[in-house]
């Protein structure tokens, strides 16, 4: 298929990054040949100051710190800082480490785009940021609480429209909760009601609740449902206050979920700073894809410094074990998380697009938004690449292009990234505006 061509920029620019390259022998996972290591320019700071979200999405964070792999490609001083909420993580990125914020994140893909827009910031303040690296595919889940057991809820979600239609007709009120506004979670979630027939803007009150309180704001029955990452859909179920109704990869198999993203202005002072911890974090996924080292990544999600939530409610879904609380059990299933398998790591441009079009169809951008331009100004997949090849990851690792191709979801949508029009045309449910 061919690239619209302002997605196709960047990656023609990657082939003139003045990176020494360090061959193209394939990688171990986890394993740098020394001569790969020392290819890259020397950092121009070893400091950098990195949030997180307690979410099993963010490991190739606490790996990279754990294992010293921060510190192999001279970044000896990096800071990966806890976050609050998904808005913190905003805010502390708008401020910047020179004003007690931050430098990057592990983040919603989105975000970067809704920060740089000024979209989702006070007073539509624009603070330009780069997408370096998504962190993952998949992973995600919609969660339902037990008042909807009898139901079952899976991928289809047209009698749990019926049942939320029935509780708002009988004067209660019927919510959905999602962790960011215009963020991955809030896509999945108004796709998903969306393809049932449930408007979420206008059949259920949409509520922003942070990652680590969904259980609790479930317990006390704040929301109908959810959708966060781990551990927090299994903690549900092991506290049998609900169940999974789908992993998000059902819904879309290898979506696009968390990135690696940081201030451009960050980046363009410390390119080599920047291209280490690119290096230590793309290390760090092969670390975690590797399914000899999922219980070690679960105990180290477990620690308090990072998730501080029990090994056992992390281990099976990092495993890639799904017991969705309903008699329901699929072992290593085709839809749990990827670190780097499948080209997980690689920040395809046609993702974003997706993820811009769908922020158009629900309000959160307006029509006529320069999706493209802003790709062409946010996505660092030049910067990923050259970080591939000092690190020598293997051709088969690198993608050809900067475009997955067309994608398929589970209600029979298609998105071809060379017409985004002809997607949204095609849904029935949207909210746009001028």
């Amino acid at each position: 298929m061919k690239e619209p061509s302002a997605i196709a920029d960047r990656s023609r620019r990657s082939l003139l990054l003045g990176a020494a390259a360090a061959g193209g022998a394939a990688l171990a996972a986890g394993t740098l040949p020394r001569a790969a290591r020392a290819a890259a320019g020397k950092p121009e700071t070893q400091t950098a100051k990195l949030g997180f979200i307690a979410l099993t999405d963010a490991a190739p964070l606490f790996v990279a710190d754990e294992k010293g792999f921060f510190a192999r490609h001279g970044m000896s001083d990096v800071q990966v800082m806890k976050q609050s909420s998904w808005g913190t993580t905003r805010d502390n990125l708008v401020l910047g480490s020179a004003r007690n914020g931050i430098d990057g994140a592990h983040i919603l893909t989105p975000m970067p785009y809704l920060i740089g827009s000024g979209a989702m910031t006070a007073n539509n303040v624009q603070v330009p940021m780069y997408i370096l690296a998504r962190l993952n595919l998949g992973g995600q889940c919609i969660s339902v609480g037990n008042e909807y057991r009898d139901l079952k809820v899976g991928t289809d979600a047209k009698a749990f429209g019926k049942a939320l239609a029935a509780k708002a007709k009988s004067g209660k009120t019927v919510s959905a909760a999602m962790t960011f506004p215009g963020g991955t979670h809030d896509m999945w979630m108004r796709y998903w009601l969306a393809a049932g027939g449930i408007d979420p803007v206008r059949d259920i009150s949409t509520i922003v609740v942070p990652p680590a309180q969904m259980v609790a704001n479930m317990k006390v029955g704040s929301m109908d449902t959810f959708c966060v990452c781990e551990p927090w859909n299994r903690q549900l179920i092991n506290q049998k206050i609900g169940y999974t109704a789908n992993t998000t990869g059902e819904l879309w198999h290898n979506h696009p979920e968390k990135a690696f993203a940081m201030r451009a202005d960050w980046v363009d002072a410390n390119p080599n700073a920047a291209r280490a911890l690119l290096k230590a974090v793309m290390e760090a996924q092969m670390w975690c894809e590797d399914r000899k080292n999922r219980e070690e990544v679960a105990r180290i999600c477990a620690k308090r410094r990072w998730i501080n939530a029990p090994f056992e409610d992390i281990v099976d879904r990092l495993r890639g074990d799904f017991d969705y609380g309903t008699g329901r059990v699929v072992e290593n299933s085709p839809a749990q998380m990827r670190y780097w398998k499948d080209h997980a790591s690689y920040p395809f441009q046609s993702h974003d697009l997706w993820f811009l079009t769908e922020n158009v169809r629900w309000g959160y951008l307006p029509q006529g938004f320069d999706g493209k331009g802003w790709i062409a100004k946010v996505n660092r997949e030049d910067l990923w690449r050259a970080a591939a090849r000092e690190l020598g990851v293997a051709a088969s690792d690198t993608p050809a292009t900067t475009s997955r191709g067309v994608e398929k979801f589970f209600d029979g949508k298609v998105f071809d990234p060379a017409r985004p029009q002809a997607y949204l045309d095609s849904l029935s449910i949207k909210h746009l505006r001028a």
